[in-house]
């Protein structure tokens, strides 16, 4: 792969005060980003009980992690004070968010934003449904008669009825057209298990998983290509896309403090069992669990989630993010090219590690941006 084509994100989504992130925006635009994506949370990962200034001292600034807007309100204000980069969800879910109501949101933004809609969108997870009273079941069905859904009603001129386990649709019509003529917001699948990645293959536009392995990226990857194929698809119309989680610092010894902090080693606390397996070990959560959907940070007083932490070895970290100087994280990013990611989006979670991470990690990821875009 030619590494100009490779495509460049950024995960931004907004802490408050809300108008202070337009800024942030504009410079993620200015420094040449291709695209913005925002987490469609209720609840961080991170769990307040960790949350403390003897972990980091943004407790001392932020009270909370879960301090997290709106979705949509942070998409629309980014497409009002942006021009080109690309929006999109990272990702949203059909347990709270009705089909029908994606399909009509999603052609709202994509006019809002002139053409720049993405809909990444996946299973959910349960800290953000059941908590809030909202049943967790059938998650993969639902989502593949979500996007089957959305897809009817976004290409049918006439009204249509669908009959599904989870939905069922009698003389349903959306008139909305995409900003676009003919070129509707393409769909990116967060697709980890074979269920999902053969979804991907059969009806997605993108592949957006979080924190994969390059060797395990380009099996997975492989998967949905075969899918693809078998549906009679061409392959390469589905964009394989990653979102990574980034350490980085000028100074190697910070970053290693900071793949030893508990915040660090929290976020990956969402993997699956078969990741920590193939270190010998078991998922922290228990046998055959998917982190992802499983964990509840609600349900966690400090000294339970820093015992689970503690069974998470640093060389995980290591492995699963990308971490160094900025000289080491373009190497690593020229990896994941080679092995076939088109558009990576970069996580920097070395703000959440203390205060003086913020300008540091910042003045590195623009090193990062201006080496692939300059």
């Amino acid at each position: 792969m030619d590494i100009s084509d490779l495509k460049i994100g950024r995960e931004g989504t907004f802490i408050p005060p809300f108008k202070s992130n337009i800024n942030i925006v504009k410079s993620y635009e200015n420094e040449g980003y291709d695209s913005i994506f925002f987490a469609d949370h209720i609840l961080n990962w991170v769990p307040e009980s960790i949350w403390t200034p003897d972990i980091t001292d943004l407790a001392n600034v932020y009270p909370t992690p879960h301090l997290i807007y709106d979705v949509f309100s942070m998409m629309t204000a980014t497409a009002l004070n942006t021009k080109k980069i690309h929006i999109g969800t990272g990702v949203t879910e059909p347990f709270r968010r009705n089909p029908a109501v994606l399909a009509q949101t999603f052609l709202t933004f994509d006019e809002l934003s002139r053409g720049r809609a993405i809909l990444g969108i996946g299973t959910g997870e349960k800290e953000n449904t059941v908590p809030y009273g909202i049943k967790w079941e059938k998650p993969v069905g639902r989502l593949e008669e979500a996007i089957t859904i959305i897809k009817k009603l976004w290409e049918c001129d006439k009204k249509i009825d669908y009959d599904g386990n989870i939905w069922k649709l009698k003389n349903a019509l959306l008139r909305l057209k995409p900003f676009k003529k003919g070129k509707l917001p393409p769909i990116w699948i967060a697709a980890h298990g074979s269920r999902m990645l053969d979804i991907t293959g059969r009806l997605g536009d993108g592949w957006l998983p979080i924190i994969l392995k390059p060797e395990v990226y380009k099996e997975k990857l492989s998967i949905i290509r075969k899918s693809a194929q078998k549906a009679g698809r061409d392959p390469n119309e589905i964009t394989p896309a990653l979102i990574v989680c980034v350490i980085t610092d000028e100074d190697r010894g910070e970053v290693d403090k900071m793949l030893e902090n508990p915040i660090t080693k929290n976020t990956l606390i969402p993997l699956y069992d078969e990741d920590f397996k193939s270190y010998g070990l078991s998922h922290p959560l228990g046998d055959k669990i998917d982190g992802t959907l499983e964990f509840i940070p609600t349900h966690y007083d400090k000294k339970s989630m820093l015992e689970l932490l503690e069974k998470i070895p640093t060389k995980m970290c290591r492995d699963f993010y990308l971490n160094g100087t900025p000289d080491e994280i373009i190497g690593q990013i020229e990896n994941y090219a080679k092995i076939g990611v088109k558009h990576i989006i970069l996580f920097n979670v070395s703000i959440l590690c203390g205060l003086k991470y913020i300008p540091r990690s910042g003045g590195c990821m623009k090193a990062i941006i201006k080496y692939f875009k300059n």
